[in-house]
């Protein structure tokens, strides 16, 4: 019984853990293209820009990855 919630608990972690960084990274790749359709000429800097944002964005999901692991395995 323990055990079933302990999973059920690491389930929602990632889950819920995901769905904001997922959000995040679609709107910031939406942004992005749209931005470099405006002004072609400001490609770089905006994907320079934009992928910086997307690992800033990545990394909380790896933190809700990691208390996932940590609820279901401590």
């Amino acid at each position: 019984m323990e055990g079933d919630i302990l999973n059920l608990g690491a389930g929602l972690a990632i889950g819920i853990g995901a769905i904001g960084p997922g959000i995040g990274i679609g709107l910031l790749g939406a942004k992005a293209m749209e931005a470099i359709g405006r002004n072609p000429e400001a490609a770089g800097p905006i994907q320079t820009n934009m992928i910086l944002a997307i690992a800033f964005a990545e990394a909380i999901a790896i933190y809700a990855l990691v208390v996932a692991i940590l609820i279901k395995f401590v």
